[in-house]
């Protein structure tokens, strides 16, 4: 039985293999396997640890093509199903230069939206330490009744959760389901991943330390905030601070946040309490996760991009940090902590 458990969307990217190209107008599109949470399921893989995937796909070649890539990448696939009348979802994603991505996802319904309740394996989920998921399955039934029984199993047995809200609101069918559901599922989480440009839509402020606030009080122990370039902030109510990001030339930008997030909880699966760690202690397993971020900015695709523990540690011995912009840290580049 694995160790970490991670639900959701599962489905092939088709990235542009040019920056600032809209869709319509793009080169020649490398399909890669994708979807969030198996993104991180691979990742952790990659990183040691035993990872399992749950989640639906088509019968049709690309679900054998995702099928296969979970199993060449070491994640358990045996509560991956397959539904024999649906097609396996498709996202086209044009990059550009400032990080951000402009993305076409062609489900109708995709296969992945059809992962039932019935089929959560109770005893599957109970048996690991860790569950992750993201709010791209709580769009639509029922992969959102199945995703937050998989939640209530995790919480029964008294797993650690992990969150990353992951915002798509074109898969929605409002805005504003999308920010009830997104909330609905914040009260179960242990640590909560939220990406900067998402920050203001769900937390309702701009501003870090007030929105962090907000997610703690709703239950969560530990918020971070990945913000591109620029690292990433981090929060428990005990500590909070600023980490730098790396200097690198990104090629495809798309799926750096999973790797920041299978690296942070790789580093979390020992931690007892999220929200008694110290400033020190975060400023290391979040210095490791901006690294795992940056190296998979380096290819195309996602899981073929996720690193191992010997790249990140290769990568931070040789890379350099990058400049925070003014306003975030003094000019000397130190991170600003708090210790309640």
């Amino acid at each position: 039985m694995p160790t970490a458990v991670c639900i959701g969307e599962f489905l092939i990217d088709f990235v542009s293999t040019a920056k600032d190209v809209s869709l319509a107008q793009c080169p020649p599109l490398v399909g890669a396997p994708g979807g969030a949470p198996a993104n991180v399921a691979v990742g952790l893989a990659r990183l040691g640890v035993s990872a399992g995937f749950v989640g639906k796909i088509g019968k049709d070649p690309f679900g054998d093509f995702l099928k296969s890539a979970l199993a060449g990448s070491s994640v358990d696939a045996t509560h991956l199903a397959v539904d024999p009348a649906a097609r396996t979802t498709l996202a086209f994603v044009a990059t550009r230069s400032d990080g951000k991505k402009d993305i076409l996802f062609y489900r109708n319904p995709g296969a992945d939206t059809l992962l039932h309740p019935d089929d959560i394996d109770e005893k599957y989920i109970a048996s690991a330490r860790l569950l992750h998921f993201g709010s791209v399955s709580l769009s639509h039934s029922p992969s959102r009744e199945a995703t937050l029984r998989a939640v209530e199993i995790a919480q029964a047995n008294e797993l650690r959760i992990s969150y990353d809200p992951n915002l798509r609101v074109m898969l929605w069918d409002s805005p504003a389901e999308a920010r009830k559901w997104i909330w609905k599922a914040m009260p179960a989480a242990n640590v909560v991943k939220l990406a900067e440009e998402e920050w203001e839509f769900i937390t309702g402020t701009s501003d870090l330390e007030i929105g962090s606030e907000k997610i703690l009080k709703a239950g969560p122990a530990l918020v971070v905030v990945t913000r591109g370039e620029q690292g990433c902030y981090y929060d428990n109510g005990n500590a909070r601070g600023y980490l730098p990001g790396f200097m690198v030339d990104v090629l495809d930008p798309l799926g750096a946040g999973d790797g920041f997030v299978a690296t942070m909880l790789a580093g979390l699966m020992e931690v007892q309490d999220y929200g008694a760690m110290s400033a020190d202690d975060l400023d290391e397993l979040l210095t490791t996760a901006n690294a795992a971020g940056a190296l998979t900015t380096q290819r195309a695709g996602v899981i073929p991009a996720l690193p191992t523990r010997d790249e990140i540690r290769a990568f931070v011995r040789t890379a350099t940090f990058r400049n925070f912009s003014l306003g975030d840290l003094d000019p000397f580049g130190e991170h600003e902590s708090e210790d309640g």
